[in-house]
C-alpha cells in the first residue's frame, strides 16, 4: 500500500490570516471545518478533499526561531503546484506576502519561497518534467 501525507497539523498565532495566506497561495482549498467558538481553542481544516492543513489557534506567543538555524523545528512545507509559479508569485506579492525565496535553479522543476504571517516559509514547486528521475536529480546540490 502506498503512503501519502493526509494533513499537517500546525498552531499558528494568526488562524485566520494563515487560512487566507494558504488560500491565496492555493485557490482550490478551501475551509473544510472551522470550529469557531465551539471549543476552548479554534481550529479549522483547509484544503480539498484528500489533503488539508489543521490550523488550530495557540494560546501563547511564538518563540523566536529562524527556518534554517540550528535549532529544531520545521524549515518549510513543500507544496506542488501545477500552476506557474510565477503567476503564483505575483499572486502572493499582490497580496502583500514576502517571499523569501533562496537562490535555486534546475533543470526540472522551480521553486519559489514565501514566509506566511506568522513567519512560517512555505515552498511551492512547479516540475517541469514528468520523469521521477529529472524531477529528483540533485544535481544541482552543492556539497563540500
Amino acid at each position: 500500500m502506498k503512503a501519502y501525507l493526509e494533513h499537517l497539523n500546525i498552531h499558528v498565532t494568526q488562524l485566520d490570516a494563515i487560512a487566507e495566506f494558504i488560500s491565496t497561495a492555493i485557490p482550490a482549498f478551501k475551509v473544510r471545518f472551522d470550529s469557531g467558538t465551539s471549543c476552548d481553542e479554534r481550529w479549522l481544516h483547509i484544503g480539498d478533499e484528500q489533503h488539508y492543513f489543521a490550523l488550530y489557534q495557540a494560546t501563547e506567543a511564538a518563540n523566536a526561531r529562524k527556518n534554517y538555524g540550528n535549532t529544531p523545528g520545521l524549515n518549510h512545507v513543500g507544496i506542488v503546484v501545477e500552476e506557474e509559479v510565477e503567476n503564483l508569485r505575483k499572486r502572493l506579492l499582490k497580496a502583500g506576502y514576502t517571499e523569501t525565496t533562496i537562490e535555486n535553479f534546475h533543470p526540472a522543476r522551480k521553486r519559489i519561497y514565501f514566509a506566511d504571517p506568522d513567519g512560517n516559509d512555505w515552498e511551492f514547486i512547479q516540475y517541469l518534467h514528468a520523469d521521477p528521475v529529472l524531477r529528483n536529480s540533485y544535481d544541482d546540490v552543492k556539497t563540500n
